[in-house]
C-alpha cells in the first residue's frame, strides 16, 4: 500500500468514527412522555397527561405527528405556542415576568422561614416556663384572697 492510500484509509476511518459523535451532538429526539405533562389541553385547561377530552386526544396525535417528523422538544413547544399562544404550556417560560412564577413563591417561603427563625427565640424568652419566679404576678386583694380560699375549699383542693 502506498503512503497516500494509507492516509486516505486513516481519514476514512476517522470520518466513520466521528459520524456517531456528530449524530449524538444533534438535538435529541423529543419524547411524547416528556412533553405530555408540559403541554396543556387548550379546551380543558389541564395538562395533557391527565386530560380526557376528545380535544386532548387530538392534541396528543398532533404532538406525536411532530415527533414523527423529527422535531425536537423545543421546536414542538415553539410550534404549539405559535398556534395556541403561551397559555398552551403548563410551565412558564424561564425568562422575564414568567420567571417570577417560580421565584416569588420560593422567596415568600424563605422569608417566612427567616421570620420564624427570628421570632421563635423571642417568643420563647417572653413566655414564663415551669419553675419561673412569679414575682411579676399582681398581688391579690384581701377580698380576692378570701374568695380564692373559699373556692379551693369548696372544690376539695
Amino acid at each position: 500500500m502506498t503512503r497516500l492510500a494509507r492516509l486516505l484509509c486513516l481519514v476514512a476511518l476517522l470520518a466513520l468514527a466521528a459520524a456517531p459523535a456528530a449524530a449524538t451532538a444533534a438535538q435529541p429526539r423529543a419524547s411524547f412522555n416528556d412533553l405530555e405533562d408540559e403541554v396543556m389541553c387548550d379546551v380543558c385547561g389541564v395538562p395533557l397527561n391527565i386530560a380526557e377530552s376528545p380535544r386532548a386526544e387530538q392534541q396528543r396525535q398532533e404532538i406525536k405527528g411532530m415527533i414523527a417528523r423529527g422535531m425536537t422538544k423545543k421546536e414542538i413547544k415553539a410550534e404549539l405556542v405559535a398556534r395556541y399562544g403561551p397559555s398552551i404550556l403548563a410551565t412558564p417560560e424561564d425568562h422575564g415576568f414568567e420567571l417570577a412564577a417560580y421565584l416569588v413563591p420560593i422567596a415568600a417561603v424563605l422569608a417566612a422561614l427567616a421570620a420564624l427563625a427570628i421570632a421563635l427565640p423571642r417568643w420563647r424568652r417572653r413566655r414564663p416556663g415551669p419553675g419561673d419566679d412569679e414575682d411579676d404576678a399582681p398581688a391579690l386583694s384581701a377580698a380576692d384572697r378570701r374568695r380564692l380560699d373559699e373556692d379551693m375549699a369548696r372544690f376539695g383542693a
